[in-house]
């Protein structure tokens, strides 16, 4: 580890931007990636890292000494890859089968002015970078009117901007739970415009460098043509949108996906695409459900009566206990779960991610909770994914 022990020595201080180690050896090894950063706490530069145990994110911070010897140690007994970035390199490292670690550093101009990170961003609280940062102009992000050609952020389009940096931070936490020997295979149910759609390929093809194939889907033959245009205008050649709903194309289109989107689908919309992925064996689920009806119509609780006879109360109390269904249902289908918030609530109500990644070793049939189950009857409610499930003996 002389190599990396010199990388660390050379690039330990403000100039890095972050090192991610990922690809744990043994497989019950439950913290499947960690983030180390440069941060200023009370003026002293330290390190901290992240680690990241399916829905938990624990911190630790680090001096430069511990940081590099937690760093070779990891390396040394428990980790595959690691990949550093400072302003002017960035470094893939790749365990061989003989535990060889073999890096490969590419020269990088992400900032022309300095070879140091300001200490404005290496506070402690310090605002989050964004992965599409404001000054580097992004062709989509400029003929979707968000950015000018400048690079500048257009006031008007700057909530779906922030909108787009959250969701690829999304995308950047399960990124390594994609295939990385063969094409990844991504859809997008009730794509819309696609601004997601776009920036999702460009963070996975352009930024990440993996074989990702994109299709779109949405019911608006339209919208499906601009998409279509924009995407032959940058040359996506993986990049694909479709006229139709997520079962015609699975029908039409046999075989699995490895992550699957469904964003402000609405109401029952959200549960047949969450259906399809767990049908089609998705890896990795990201879903911002849109508004739900269903629920609202059926429930009917005599200990919540009191509060439901409130339209406001109900309507919300129907919308969490959707989610947390759609939840509890992926978890008995061998996936593990986390209910996060998307953007914050000034920007729009309907503001819960379901992130659901598949567990290792999960085929097979699951049951159920009982406790699920009777919270349903007590609630007088059957949810449609539940209903789907069922049909398929969960």
């Amino acid at each position: 580890m002389i190599k990396l022990e010199k990388l660390l020595e050379d690039y330990a201080n403000e100039s890095l931007e972050h090192i991610v180690i990922s690809h744990p050896r043994d497989k019950k090894n439950t913290v499947t990636r960690l983030k180390l950063r440069p941060v200023l706490i009370k003026g002293v530069l330290m390190f901290q890292e992240t680690s990241y145990n399916g829905a938990k994110a624990l911190h630790k911070n680090y001096d430069k000494i511990a940081m590099k010897d937690r760093v070779i140690s990891l390396m040394e007994k428990d980790y595959v890859q690691i990949e550093l970035t400072a302003n002017e390199v960035k470094v893939i490292g790749l365990v061989n089968r003989k535990g060889e670690l073999s890096l490969k550093l590419k020269k990088i101009n992400d900032n022309k002015n300095s070879s140091m990170v300001p200490k404005s961003l290496l506070a402690h609280d310090r605002k989050k970078r964004r992965i599409l940062r404001e000054g580097q102009p992004v062709g989509f992000l400029v003929d979707l009117g968000l950015m000018t050609e400048e690079g500048h952020i257009v006031k008007a389009g700057f909530d779906k901007y922030k909108q787009i940096n959250r969701f690829l931070e999304f995308i950047e936490d399960i990124v390594d739970e994609l295939p990385k020997d063969r094409e990844i295979s991504v859809l997008d149910f009730g794509c819309g415009k696609s601004y997601l759609t776009f920036a999702v390929y460009y963070y996975l093809k352009e930024l990440c460098n993996l074989d990702v194939r994109i299709t779109g889907l949405d019911l608006k033959e339209d919208v499906i043509e601009k998409c279509n245009a924009l995407r032959d205008r940058y040359g996506y050649e993986k990049l694909d949108f479709v006229c139709g709903d997520v079962a015609d194309h699975f029908e039409k289109n046999p075989g699995g996906c490895d992550l699957m989107l469904t964003l402000h689908a609405c109401d029952t919309a959200t549960d047949y695409a969450l259906y399809n992925a767990v049908m089609r064996g998705a890896r990795v689920i990201l879903s911002v459900p849109c508004c739900q009806h269903e629920i609202n119509k059926q429930i009917n609780s005599d200990i919540l009566a009191p509060i439901m006879r409130y339209g406001l109360l109900k309507e919300r109390m129907a919308a969490l206990i959707t989610d947390g269904v759609r939840a509890e249902l992926l978890r008995a289908k061998g996936y593990d779960v986390s209910l996060l918030e998307f953007i914050d609530m000034e920007h729009t109500p309907k503001n819960v991610l379901i992130r659901a990644v598949k567990k290792e070793n999960s085929e097979g049939s699951y049951s159920i909770p009982h406790n699920l189950t009777d919270m349903m009857d007590e609630m007088k409610i059957k949810p449609a994914l539940y209903r789907m499930l069922m049909e398929r003996d969960i």
